[in-house]
């Protein structure tokens, strides 16, 4: 049975995306990305909402493989990670990704049941309809050192729970890496 890990980068005052709903992130370094990389590489599954797999589309394209060789590594491995898309206004996905038609949890609930490894979630929305069905094995919250004052949390807004903290890491550019299981 695979473990679902929720990850993604944030500010420090928990947001995701800026107000006006772009990455107002700084863009990971050499070292920040490899790390990213290998994260990719031990995904089994990606599941996406819909805002961030447009986004990730970029990694798509092949020019992506004419750029520096931390960049081609990571276009390499999300190309090579099949991708659960949800949405109900796409029509059609790129390469080694598929619609989902159903319920996310349903889907959610099946791949995990299938599926050895682990499967990563990107995407607020998306993440919050897992975990209050009790999908989420791990929340990974890069800890960008950057305040955006306001935008797209982390979490969704009302959602309450406890965590159990599983570690720390201290990563290139200022981020820290905190881990927590559901408690």
């Amino acid at each position: 049975m695979a473990r679902i890990i929720y990850s993604m980068l944030m500010s420090l005052d928990g947001y995701i995306a800026g107000p006006d709903g772009s990455i107002d992130l700084p863009v990971p370094e050499e070292e920040l990305h490899r790390h990213f990389n290998e994260d990719m590489r031990r995904t089994a599954i990606m599941l996406c909402g819909r805002r961030l797999y447009e986004i990730m589309r970029f990694w798509d394209d092949p020019e992506r493989e004419k750029g520096g060789e931390v960049e081609r590594d990571f276009a390499l491995a999300w190309r090579r990670t099949p991708k659960v898309v949800f949405s109900t206004t796409l029509r059609e996905v790129g390469a080694n990704a598929r619609l989902a038609d159903g319920d996310a949890v349903a889907v959610a609930r099946s791949l995990k049941a299938k599926t050895d490894g682990q499967i990563g979630v990107g995407g607020a929305e998306l993440a919050g309809h897992l975990a209050r069905a009790g999908l989420i094995d791990e929340y990974r919250l890069y800890m960008h050192p950057v305040v955006l004052g306001g935008g797209k949390p982390y979490f969704r807004h009302s959602q309450s729970f406890t965590l159990a903290p599983l570690g720390t890491q201290r990563l290139s550019q200022g981020v820290t890496l905190l881990r927590y299981a559901p408690a």
